[in-house]
């Protein structure tokens, strides 16, 4: 077995909202079905933010949360270095707004993020609330081909620039605002609108993660129990849209 991939969960006490907090423990079962060590260190607020983490996971927030964590991801530069040193970077709906640079804080104004996506967030005239269904990009950085679907609950419109690829596209739901692209990526840092937790109900999104981590592709193993989730998920948005 290969040296543990360390698995860094930033803030989820502000950033975990609609089971953020499952993402992790997904990677952890994930890994373990492909023989992968992993350690998992979780950071909360006032607590340091390691540098040398293989992957870091930030979930969703309100808007009062997500500002303190931008604030505190600023002072600290840890997230930063880590991505210029070659980490992964998941990052879910307030978490990803905060990757990019800026977003609306609770009184509607502008707050710095992090500019580690060539994202800028603000106001949708109607919140996004409802599951998600997205087709990967065939064009893009990932090894990932099955279709997503999560659940979105947010009141944020993403506008991507030249320097990020979308996620995904849309094919139910709102994803970035515009209700055609989902998300957005670049190099191994991935930002979406996905809850649900995102990695439970895609997990080839996990196995991508971990592939980056370990330097070689991960074969996808399947689950009779998350494909029947997943497929009910499909069923459900096919019978009600």
């Amino acid at each position: 077995m290969s040296r543990s991939v360390k698995i860094a969960s930033i803030y989820p006490t502000l950033l975990g909202t609609y089971g953020d907090g499952g993402n992790v423990a997904a990677l952890r079962h994930i890994a373990a079905l492909h023989g992968i060590a992993v350690s998992v260190e979780e950071v909360s607020p006032g607590q340091k933010v390691p540098a040398n983490a293989d992957i870091y996971v930030l979930g969703g927030g309100e808007d009062t949360a997500q500002s303190a964590a931008a604030a505190a991801l600023h002072a600290s530069g840890a997230l930063a270095e880590g991505v210029k040193n070659g980490a992964a970077v998941l990052s879910i709906c307030a978490g990803y707004q905060i990757l990019g640079h800026t977003f609306l804080d609770a009184e509607g104004k502008p707050s710095a993020g992090l500019g580690l996506l060539d994202v800028t967030t603000d106001r949708l005239d109607k919140r996004a609330v409802g599951e998600l269904v997205a087709h990967p990009l065939s064009s893009g950085p990932t090894g990932i081909t099955a279709v997503l679907t999560g659940y979105e609950n947010h009141g944020g419109f993403t506008h991507l620039g030249s320097g990020v690829e979308p996620f995904a596209s849309v094919t139910s739901g709102i994803g970035n605002g515009d209700g055609t692209t989902e998300g957005a990526i670049n190099g191994r840092v991935i930002g979406t609108y996905l809850h649900g937790p995102c990695l439970v109900r895609n997990p080839q999104v996990a196995e991508q993660l971990l592939s980056w981590a370990i330097g070689r592709k991960l074969e996808h193993i399947v689950e009779a129990e998350v494909e029947a989730l997943r497929r009910e998920r499909l069923d459900f948005v096919t019978k009600n849209r």
